[in-house]
């Protein structure tokens, strides 16, 4: 894995965030690992020049994320690199 390019929020539970990051606490419960690990993958798989939908796939398809869960890791993903 390359260093981290983009850092999991801190979700403040009394202040539901939007947009992407909405999703990250029931990721999170759902997979029973910390939101910075799926960061950390489609940032390392966007880097290596595979597509959006691309790397939704792979979510879905190596890692076992359901497509809503895997297009919001990658949206937030992009939307923070493109910063």
């Amino acid at each position: 894995m390359s260093e981290r390019r983009v850092s999991a929020p801190d979700i403040d539970p009394a202040n539901k965030p939007k947009g992407p990051a909405s999703y990250f606490p029931s990721i999170e419960k759902t997979y029973g690992l910390p939101v910075q690990h799926w960061l950390d993958i489609a940032a390392d798989q966007l880097g290596e020049g595979r597509s959006h939908m691309q790397v939704v796939e792979s979510l879905k398809t190596e890692h076992g994320l359901g497509h809503g869960h895997a297009n919001a890791v990658v949206a937030y993903v992009k939307a923070k690199l493109a910063d």
